[in-house]
């Protein structure tokens, strides 16, 4: 009788977005038609809400009349998305932070703010200065038609990043009936059957606390920093999680904040709602009832919702970056 060897995982690792991308299946037969499910998934949700593309969908709104647009349908999930991380978070993830962010010099890819920042950095837009209400509540999504006020612009760069990782590990697993894991810079979800938990390693970049977790299959796990999307503008460093009360980086009282949920979108919300929160954010994430660790300004570790204590570290864990 002959037995068949079970499938061997897989893994490919690339760039995306400026970001570190990885991608694991069970079977290592599939890992091409994964890639290529990714590429495709990651190429759409780009072109629909890239702020820095001038083909992108939300380019072209931005340009054209506020009387109210059709746009696609994964516009529309990606707004919706956006919308809902807002009201589960009080605002404290606002999709309309866009032109608060481009005022601070953020306003194209940031290796190209950093090539062309002079000595004191970027400068920063004495005509769109940051300082006002958020305005998140007064973005209109009906089916999909979508009106965005004069004066607002869309980002939707941080839920966007969450949805396309649950986008792509749901298609792969869907459609090829394999388990899958996708990481999107910090942001990690999983789909589909596997015998065991995923093995995770949470560190922020080297020299940062290091833990290795396990994912369980089908749930997800986002980490959001303040360590890594930095500019200088006007001799002040920046990054670029926001306070949509000021519209100014978030205080620095937490340097990295992870959590996991049953979807990437719902972690990333609270990962970056936590750094917003400062410390309010173990009141958030204990009444969202989700599994979480933030990291101080000392480096010094934080657990709450039964995030588990330090596993030792082992190979082969995807990171969590």
């Amino acid at each position: 009788m002959t037995t068949l060897a079970p499938p061997r995982e897989a893994r490919a690792d690339w760039r995306v977005w400026n970001l570190d991308a990885s991608l694991v299946v069970t079977d290592a037969e599939r890992l091409e038609e994964a890639s290529q499910i990714a590429e495709v998934v990651l190429d759409q949700v780009d072109l629909a809400c890239s702020r820095f593309r001038p083909d992108s969908e939300v380019r072209r709104i931005a340009e054209a009349h506020r009387d109210g647009d059709e746009v696609s349908p994964l516009l529309a999930t990606l707004v919706r998305a956006a919308l809902d991380a807002a009201e589960w978070t009080s605002g404290d993830v606002d999709p309309t932070l866009g032109g608060a962010i481009a005022a601070l010099g953020y306003d194209r890819d940031l290796r190209e703010v950093r090539r062309q920042a002079g000595p004191d950095g970027v400068r920063i837009s004495q005509t769109v200065l940051p300082g006002r209400v958020a305005a998140w509540r007064s973005i209109r999504l009906d089916g999909r038609r979508l009106t965005v006020p004069p004066g607002l612009a869309l980002d939707l760069g941080a839920t966007a990043k969450a949805v396309a990782a649950d986008l792509v590990a749901g298609r792969v697993a869907d459609e090829l009936g394999v388990g899958v894991l996708v990481a999107l810079g910090g942001d990690i979800a999983t789909a589909g059957e596997r015998g065991a938990p995923w093995q995770v390693r949470v560190q922020d970049r080297t020299g940062e606390p290091a833990e290795q977790v396990s994912l369980e299959p089908g749930s997800a796990i986002a980490t959001s920093s303040t360590l890594h999307r930095r500019w200088l503008a006007d001799g002040r460093w920046m990054h670029h999680i926001l306070d949509p009360r000021s519209g100014l980086p978030a205080a620095e009282t937490w340097r990295t904040a992870t959590v996991a949920a049953p979807t990437c979108l719902e972690a990333n919300a609270l990962s970056t709602a936590a750094i917003v929160r400062r410390r309010a954010a173990g009141t958030l994430l204990t009444s969202a009832g989700v599994a979480a660790r933030l990291v101080d300004s000392s480096g010094r570790i934080h657990r709450f919702g039964g995030w588990p204590d330090q596993e030792s570290i082992r190979e082969g864990a995807v990171d969590v970056r």
